[in-house]
């Protein structure tokens, strides 16, 4: 994906106040583990050359571990820069769980994997359900509801999301 997908993805987070960080895969580690606020669980991320396994990351939580953590972290195997959307893979690993039960949700999203348009996203989903993967969670922003009068956030999911973009290797 190019650079100016970055760029777009950035913006459209910035618009949602969702903050992002742009790392190298070589800065990946150092600079989740600033990002990560403890106790933390996450689901083992679902692209080579990147692992959660060094990181102060409860893999594979129990429903304690899931109810007493800060921090969830997962990552996506798509992304939709024009609407700042990430796709989270339901998984018999807890990716659904992990990205919406704690109160802060980090995503890991690699440059490779973000789509311009909803078009282009749809293309990847089709090709994702004819392998027989048939569940997702998009996910625009913090969780919100407007449902009671004003919009608070929080309700159904994470109040806060930071998404981790890594730069595809050069």
């Amino acid at each position: 994906m190019s650079a100016g997908s970055v760029q777009q993805f950035q913006e459209s987070l910035s618009r949602l106040d969702t903050p992002s960080t742009v790392v190298t895969p070589e800065e990946f580690e150092t600079e989740l583990a600033e990002i990560i606020e403890p106790p933390a669980v996450g689901a083992e991320l679902a692209f080579d050359g990147h692992s959660l396994s060094g990181l102060p990351v409860t893999l594979g939580p129990s429903p304690s571990q899931l109810r007493e953590a800060t921090t969830g972290v997962t990552g996506s195997r798509l992304s939709i820069a024009s609407l700042g959307t990430v796709v989270v893979e339901s998984s018999t690993d807890g990716d659904e769980f992990v990205a919406l039960y704690p109160e802060f949700h980090v995503v890991v999203v690699k440059e490779s994997e973000i789509r311009s348009t909803l078009s282009e996203a749809f293309e990847w989903l089709r090709s994702e359900f004819a392998a027989g993967r048939q569940s997702f969670v998009l996910a625009t922003g913090p969780s919100s509801t407007g449902d009671m009068g004003a919009l608070v956030q929080g309700v159904h999911g994470p109040e806060r999301v930071h998404i981790v973009i890594v730069r595809d290797d050069e």
